[in-house]
C-alpha cells in the first residue's frame, strides 16, 4: 500500500498521533515541534548534506540535535585513496534552547566551539553551508574551511511520515536529491571546488520521536544520466512502512515511487560489491564501494555501529512510464546503521 498525501496539512492531530502516515511529493506535512507528545529530551531533529563528486571525492556535513546532546560534524572522503577524515562536536543538553528550523527550505542553524564553527543558512531555495575547523585531520596537516551553496530546483522530492505500532513515536523525513552545488572548500592544504554541471547533492531533513532500539537501511545517488539530472532514495527499516515505501526514482525533476527495495551485501567485508533490487523487477543496481566511513561506540545504555559506504552505482532501473534508464558510473553511498539509544 502506497498512501500519497496530496495536500498541506498539520503533522499531529491534537492527540499526539500522526494525522495521516504516507508520503508525498512535496513536504506537504507542516511539523511543529510544540505539537509533539514528547518531552524534549527524546526529539531529534536532524540535517544532514552530502555531495559524493564525480571527480572522485565526497563532503558531508551533519547537524543534530538529539535532545540530550547535539552532534555536528564534517567529513571529507578520497575516494581514490579509499581514506576519509572527520570532525565531531558534541553540545551538551540543546534540548528545546537549540530547536532547529520547522521546515527544510527556510531558517539557519549555527554552531561554535574550539574544534568547529558551522553555519546553515537557507533562502529562496538556497543553502549556504559555511564551516571551519583548524582541528580537522587531513592527509598531510590540519584544517578545513569553506562554503558550499546547495541550491533546490523547482522539482519533486521524497517526503515520507510514518510511525511505530502502538507508539506516538514517529519520523517525518524530506529527501532532497539533485540539488545543484557550487562552492569549494579546502582541506589539509588542499583544494576543492564543485560546479553545478558536475555536482549535485542531498539534503537528508528529518525530525522524530524514535523507540529505543533502531536498524535502518539508506541508499541515495544525485548526478546525471545522459545529460538529464538523476537520484533515488532507497529506505528501509525504521519505523512502520507498511502506509508507505521510502523508495523513489527522481528523473527531469519528477518522482517515480517505487514499492520495496532490498540490499544484498556482505557484512564481513563492506567493500564488496553490493546488490540492490526491487520486488517488482524496476531496480537492478551493483553497488561498488570504494570507502567505509564506520564508527562504533558502546556506552552501556547507548550504542552505535555505523557504516556509510561510498562508491559508484551501475545497473538499471524503470521509471512509471516504463522507460528504462542504464547507470554506468553514478556516484552515491549506503549505509547500515544500528543504534541504541
Amino acid at each position: 500500500m502506497q498512501h500519497e498525501i496530496l495536500a498541506p496539512l498539520p503533522l499531529h492531530r491534537a492527540d499526539g498521533q500522526l494525522n495521516q502516515p504516507g508520503w508525498a511529493r512535496l513536504a506537504y506535512w507542516q511539523y511543529q515541534r510544540s505539537a509533539v507528545p514528547a518531552s524534549s529530551w527524546r526529539i531529534k531533529e536532524w540535517d544532514y548534506y552530502a555531495v559524493v563528486s564525480p571527480e572522485g571525492f565526497a563532503f558531508s556535513l551533519t547537524a543534530s540535535n538529539l535532545g540530550y546532546a547535539g552532534l555536528y560534524a564534517l567529513c571529507v572522503v578520497d575516494l581514490n585513496q579509499g581514506r576519509f577524515w572527520q570532525i565531531d562536536a558534541l553540545q551538551a543538553l540543546p534540548l528545546r534552547r537549540h530547536a532547529f528550523p520547522e521546515s527544510a527550505d527556510s531558517g539557519s542553524i549555527r554552531f561554535r566551539n574550539n574544534n568547529l564553527d558551522l553555519h546553515i543558512q537557507r533562502i529562496d531555495g538556497e543553502h549556504r553551508l559555511r564551516f571551519a575547523s583548524p582541528r580537522m585531520a587531513g592527509p598531510h596537516g590540519k584544517g578545513i574551511d569553506g562554503e558550499l551553496y546547495f541550491r533546490q530546483p523547482p522539482q519533486e522530492s521524497l517526503n515520507i511520515a510514518t510511525a511505530w505500532p502502538n507508539s506516538k513515536a514517529f519520523y517525518y523525513n524530506t529527501k532532497l536529491n539533485c540539488m545543484a552545488v557550487s562552492g569549494e572548500f579546502r582541506h589539509a592544504g588542499k583544494h576543492y571546488q564543485l560546479s553545478p554541471v558536475r555536482d549535485l547533492g542531498v539534503l537528508d531533513w528529518g525530525r522524530g520521536v524514535w523507540t529505543y532500539r533502531n536498524t535502518w537501511y539508506w541508499a541515495s545517488a544525485s548526478g546525471f544520466v545522459d545529460g538529464e539530472a538523476f537520484g533515488f532514495n532507497f529506505g528501509y527499516g525504521f519505523s512502520d512502512r507498511s502506509p508507505a515505501s521510502e523508495n523513489l526514482l527522481l528523473y527531469r525533476g519528477r518522482a517515480h515511487k517505487l514499492d520495496q527495495i532490498i540490499f544484498h551485501f556482505d557484512r564481513r567485508n563492506w567493500l564488496k560489491p553490493w546488490r540492490i533490487s526491487s520486488n517488482d523487477g524496476r531496480v537492478e543496481l551493483e553497488f561498488i564501494p570504494r570507502v567505509d566511513r564506520n564508527s562504533h561506540f558502546n556506552a552501556l545504555l547507548i550504542a552505535s555501529e555505523q557504516h556509510q559506504v561510498f562508491g559508484h552505482y551501475r545497473g538499471h532501473v524503470t521509471l512509471d512510464n516504463g522507460q528504462v534508464l542504464q547507470l554506468g558510473h553514478l556516484p552515491g553511498f549506503a549505509e547500515e546503521v544500528r543504534n541504541r539509544w
